[in-house]
């Protein structure tokens, strides 16, 4: 467990790094716009959580935090949130631009390295069986917060950090059934790692 969580940490501090790094010699605006800007993607907000879950697992699994984050619960949303990431960049924004060099590099590991580290460890440290069906609830407010505050901020400033929730192009009823997917997305591999999970235990017992 310790070499797996040690590779998460590196990769992940790393590419969230060279991705701040890449915004700010990048950037269009000023550098403060372009740092909220950096931390309005849900990629890089979910990213830094699992760097932070995996750097107290590792270095304070004894402490607050590292305690909450050993927390099948909590350990499981991490997971259903990061699965997101990967998903929808990989179905959905992938074919629309072509990073090269240090960008694409970062981008693989923010979108699909990432997210296979952290199923990888789901599948083979956080317990199984101690969930039930109703605990995705609480996992859907950190999307929705995030859902509210991109909208709102875009309203008000005229940028989107994803092209399927801009609504300057495409309008609130396209925008709004494009969330709609991406909710049922989250609810479905919710259901999918907590059935696992009971499934898994169930085997374990036999």
């Amino acid at each position: 467990m310790r070499t797996l969580l040690a590779f998460g940490i590196s990769l992940g501090w790393f590419a969230l790094m060279a991705q701040l790094y890449l915004i700010l010699w990048n950037r269009t605006t000023s550098i403060a716009e372009t740092i909220i800007r950096y931390f309005s993607f849900f990629t890089i907000l979910t990213n830094i959580l699992v760097a932070l879950c995996f750097t107290f697992l590792l270095f304070k699994p004894a402490s607050k935090w590292g305690i909450y984050f050993k927390r099948p619960s909590v350990a499981t949303a991490i997971t259903v949130y990061i699965t997101i990431v990967g998903v929808v960049y990989n179905i959905v924004l992938r074919p629309l631009w072509n990073p090269q060099g240090l960008q694409l590099v970062v981008d693989e590991l923010l979108h699909s390295v990432i997210p296979v580290l952290v199923l990888a460890y789901w599948f083979a440290f956080v317990p199984k069986g101690k969930l039930g069906w109703k605990q995705f609830l609480p996992w859907l407010l950190y999307p929705l917060i995030y859902l509210v505050y991109v909208l709102i901020r875009g309203s008000l400033w005229g940028s989107y950090p994803y092209p399927f929730i801009d609504v300057d192009s495409l309008g609130y009823e396209e925008v709004f059934i494009n969330c709609g997917v991406v909710c049922l997305a989250f609810m479905f591999f919710s259901f999918l790692l907590i059935g696992l999970s009971r499934i898994m235990s169930k085997t374990s017992l036999k």
